[in-house]
Order: structure tokens, then sequence, then C-alpha cells
């Protein structure tokens, strides 16, 4: 498998970021790895990546057909990508065998989280959507304890100490919401030692392996 990117490259670069960054590239390829059993990717099969980003699934070394989506243009992706609206994806019904969406569901507003929601389930069979758990103590974005509970104008205050050095809104979620936006999903924990770190929403529940 490809190397999966440091998902820290751009942040202030400290103790946190140099401890964080080989974890989560670790859990990146540990996440992939879920995601090709759970939903039995197949070498035939269409994916649509969301919220690609300069890397997605080509860097963690994907062998299907991968098509990223990007609000932005990603000069690096290494497959198709097609610049566009999470909340109204430019393809028609069922165009995709599986979506892939790693990391984007928090930084969308959570007014606008179930027309995204509702976008994967109709482009995709099958769809796969991690997030970062709401309760795990560390937020990963700044990498302060507790980040995530305050309020914004604390996180406003605080956010140039973290590893994102400036502030993003961005609210995780917790399991009962992503249940919520995914209903026929099963929900699967991605684990450090006793504590739910990421969850992950797998479906339809019928269709894949959430074993």
């Amino acid at each position: 498998m490809s190397g999966a990117p440091d998902v820290y490259a751009t942040a202030r670069r400290g103790l946190a970021t140099r401890l964080a960054g080989p974890l989560a590239v670790r859990a990146r390829r540990r996440r992939y790895e879920t995601f090709s059993r759970a939903l039995g990717l197949s070498p035939g099969d269409r994916v649509l990546d969301v919220g690609c980003g300069a890397g997605g699934l080509p860097a963690l070394g994907a062998s299907q057909e991968v098509v990223g989506l990007d609000l932005r243009a990603q000069p690096s992706y290494a497959g198709e990508l097609v610049v566009g609206d999470a909340r109204a994806m430019p393809f028609a019904d069922g165009e995709f065998d599986v979506a892939y969406c790693n990391s984007l569901i928090e930084h969308v507003d959570p007014v606008d989280r179930p027309l995204v929601a509702a976008e994967i389930r109709r482009v995709a069979r099958r769809w796969f959507v991690q997030t970062p758990n709401l309760w795990f103590p560390i937020e990963p974005h700044v990498l302060l304890p507790g980040y995530q509970l305050l309020p914004e104008r604390a996180q406003r205050r605080l956010a140039p100490l973290g590893a994102a050095g400036d502030y993003e809104r961005i609210r995780l979620l917790d399991r009962a919401e992503l249940q919520r936006l995914f209903p026929e999903a099963a929900i699967l924990r991605e684990r450090v030692g006793p504590l739910t770190k990421s969850l992950m929403a797998i479906g339809p529940s019928d269709a894949v392996d959430a074993s």
C-alpha cells in the first residue's frame, strides 16, 4: 500500500504534531483496510472519494477507478478530480458502486449535514463515512484536550495555541448524530485502547460486512 500522507503536514510544527502525525498515518491505513473489507471492494468498483483533498484514496493505494470530489482544485490529486459541492453533487443517482468520505462531515455546518448525507446515499450503492468522535478527549484538528466541548468564544481564543494555528468552525459528531444522518448504516468504532477515537458509518447495513 502506498504511504498515507501526513495529515498534519500544513499544521504548526511542534511536539504534538510530531507525535500525532505518525499515529494519524497508521490510523488512515487501518481505516482503509476496514473500508476495503467491510464494503467488499472489488477491482471493478467505481469509487467516489468525497472531500478528497490533496491525497485521498489514491494516496492510500486504491486500485479501483476513483473519482475525487472537492470544493477546490487539488493539483496533486492522483485520480480524476471533479470540483463540486458535496451538498449538491454533479452525479447521477447510483453512478458509483461505493462512496468514501473521510473526516469531512465534521467540517460541514450542522444544518447542511443532512444534505451531504442524502447526496452520498443517492449517488452510491454502498458508502463509508468516517468522522472523529466528539467524546474522544483530544480534539484531532487542534490537538488540544477538551477543545471540542468549549463554546465558540473560548475556541477562538485557544485556537492559536493549537496545531492548526487559526480558528476553523468545526463541530464534531457523536454516534447518535451519525446514526441519524445514515439511518440504514451500521456504526463501527475506531478505538485507541478503551476509547473510541473515530466513528464509521457503513451501509446500507444489509450490503456490508459490519463484523
